[in-house]
């Protein structure tokens, strides 16, 4: 199942927010599944959700809803022209919440991931929501690590690459840092490359997927 939809937030009524959400083809009665959100990078803003199909996540689910046997939703939203994901993520736990409604989404189980701007944007989401997700996976992101002792419960897997000219190592390097003084449980995979794409690698080379889907929030 491939749905392409838009959805007006009572937090952003006036810009409403394209997605993307997919689903295995076979989705049996009665099961319920993980759901991971994925958000991309700033290349791909705007109006089009075709923008979507040639990166991270998206292009490895779209491609197969279920990428490496993994059975799970994904919701791939599409960050407006002139913003940014951390302007919107009132916006998006609207829309999560009203998918949590309409599908049979397993709420103990759902991941939030990005790279870039959506690595910025994982971490923001997961900051602003404690004990909402059940884990996250920032590609090439950072954060204000002051806030970091709402993290302290999540479990979180950060991927960057030590010689990124977009975003600096160090911006992943502190929020992890943070997070673990603050008695978290946070990881970082440094790649030794000047790539900005540590995300490719971090989604197509490591158990990253599964991993995620396997997580649970602490009740």
């Amino acid at each position: 199942m491939i749905l392409e939809e838009s959805f007006l937030s009572s937090y952003q009524p006036r810009v409403p927010v394209r997605y993307c959400l997919t689903a295995p083809d076979d989705l049996k009665e009665g099961e319920t599944l993980p759901l991971i959100l994925f958000l991309h990078g700033a290349g791909e803003r705007g109006n089009d959700l075709k923008l979507l199909h040639g990166t991270g996540l998206s292009k490895l689910f779209l491609e197969n809803r279920t990428y490496g046997g993994n059975r799970c939703f994904v919701l791939m939203p599409q960050c407006p022209d002139g913003m940014v994901w951390n302007t919107q993520i009132y916006a998006l736990k609207d829309l999560i919440d009203s998918l949590v409604i309409r599908f049979p989404i397993d709420v103990e189980r759902i991941a939030v991931t990005g790279l870039s701007m959506g690595g910025f944007g994982t971490w923001e989401m997961a900051i602003t929501f404690p004990g909402f997700f059940s884990c996250a996976a920032p590609c090439c992101g950072g954060g204000m690590s002051w806030r970091c002792d709402a993290l302290r419960n999540l479990p979180i897997r950060a991927f960057h690459s030590r010689g990124d000219g977009s975003v600096p190592l160090f911006c992943s390097v502190d929020m992890v840092s943070v997070t673990n003084a603050c008695g978290g449980h946070a990881e970082l995979t440094i790649y030794e490359s000047n790539d900005h794409n540590c995300w490719d690698r971090a989604y197509t080379e490591t158990d990253l997927i599964p991993w995620m889907l396997a997580q649970r929030t602490e009740k």
